[in-house]
């Protein structure tokens, strides 16, 4: 199948633009009807190749993305959006194997489905990860003082650990340099920012690029799980971030701030 961009369908009101995409028409065509039948704009695309001229072009707000695709495949193009802070993507297989979602998840992807599926289903989760983006009307959600943290241009410094949220570099005790996501850097930088203080998953939620639904409804759960992951050198990953019972979190380590 040559690739290529199958087209553009609008919505007479446009909730989100999704694009679909995947190598069967079939369901290009099914999702596409159902989506714009629902509110959405959506563009389909056959490959990864032509997804990336989509988003040149186009601001897209969410990326439906099948796995077994030709060329690059949709594993590696979930990690390579999310490398870039693009949108958000749900996962689609036709194998349904945990260990494709366990690594789609890894991969950063904010939801996955096994097909078959019905489409309400799909409508269902895409509605819930595009609450959780945070654009528009989603990031007024999260109170100012929270959103000026995640561009303070301070770097803070904080059990051994130097982070520069401008950059989103951390470096760890030992001096190595470790990369984080856009949704990481923004949820360590309001940890930072107010250290053993209590923030709720609501106050957290709309900078949480994650998984949505049963098990993926516990979208920061999940972004502060990776988060964890990455710091867990030099300190007890569960010392630093401390989930509070019916709270939220808290950061617990002292926090500095380099001095200019």
């Amino acid at each position: 199948m040559a690739s290529g961009v199958d087209g553009t369908f609008e919505a007479m009101t446009c909730l989100a633009h999704i694009a679909v995409v995947d190598d069967d028409r079939e369901i290009r065509d099914l999702l596409t009807g159902f989506l714009v039948g629902n509110g959405y704009c959506a563009t389909t695309a056959t490959d990864a190749r032509a997804m990336d001229r989509a988003l040149a072009e186009k601001r897209i707000h969410l990326v439906v993305l099948d796995i077994m695709m030709p060329g690059e495949d949709g594993l590696s193009v979930c990690r390579r959006l999310r490398a870039a802070s693009g949108p958000p993507v749900i996962l689609l297989s036709a194998r349904g194997e945990e260990i494709d979602r366990i690594l789609g998840l890894e991969m950063g992807a904010d939801d996955y489905l096994s097909k078959p599926f019905n489409p309400r289903e799909l409508l269902v989760r895409a509605k819930a990860v595009l609450r959780r983006y945070p654009t528009g009307e989603e990031a007024s959600m999260v109170p100012s003082s929270l959103r000026e943290a995640t561009s303070d241009p301070t770097v803070f410094l904080f059990s051994g650990w130097r982070f520069d949220p401008t950059s989103r570099a951390l470096t760890a005790p030992d001096g190595l340099l470790l990369s984080l996501t856009k949704g990481e850097s923004d949820l360590l930088a309001m940890f930072a920012s107010r250290p053993r203080h209590v923030l709720s998953r609501e106050q957290l939620m709309g900078l949480a690029r994650t998984d949505r639904d049963q098990p993926f409804d516990r979208a920061v759960d999940l972004q502060i799980h990776r988060l964890r992951r990455k710091i867990e050198g030099g300190a007890d990953s569960s010392s630093l971030i401390r989930t509070i019972p019916g709270g939220g979190y808290m950061f617990t380590p002292n926090v500095s701030r380099e001095p200019e």
